[in-house]
């Protein structure tokens, strides 16, 4: 592959990528929940379907603990998430998501089915299963997370 293919293939995933998360985002909103960025939206995913301890999320996110620590108290006033002892660490607190929490992080799946769905308009649903196939043979596993 040469450069400007590569460059040209990188530029295509990534603004995929982007349109995905900011149309998930607009969904979001649009199905009432004000106050919500996709940051939020990232560490939903890590707090389902068992909470984690603000380090988790940190890790999860990329970022230092005391982001996340703020992170997380701003969810909390939002309603977002509560805190809880930890079953297995008197130390600490699992964050956990509440039923808004929950809700929006339902209202986000159904935003991603029409973003993806409005992509298998385009390509058709054979090719989205080909798509789905091929990215997740190269897609790395592990936490998803913006990109700061």
């Amino acid at each position: 592959m040469q450069n400007s293919e590569a460059i040209a293939l990188s530029a295509a995933l990534l603004a995929a990528a982007g349109e995905l998360t900011q149309r998930i985002h607009e969904g979001v909103v649009a199905r009432g929940f004000e106050g919500v960025r996709p940051a939020h939206g990232f560490t939903f995913a890590r707090l389902a379907p068992d909470g984690a301890t603000a380090t988790e999320i940190a890790a999860h996110l990329g970022v230092t603990k005391q982001a996340a620590s703020q992170l997380v108290e701003e969810l909390v006033r939002k309603g977002y998430v509560e805190r809880r002892p930890h079953p297995g660490d008197a130390r600490a607190r699992l964050v956990v998501l509440t039923e808004l929490g929950w809700a929006c992080t339902r209202a986000a799946e159904e935003a991603a089915a029409d973003a993806v769905g409005a992509w298998a308009e385009v390509l058709g649903e054979s090719e989205m299963r080909a798509l789905r196939t091929l990215l997740a043979s190269i897609a790395p596993y592990g936490p998803i997370r913006p990109t700061w």
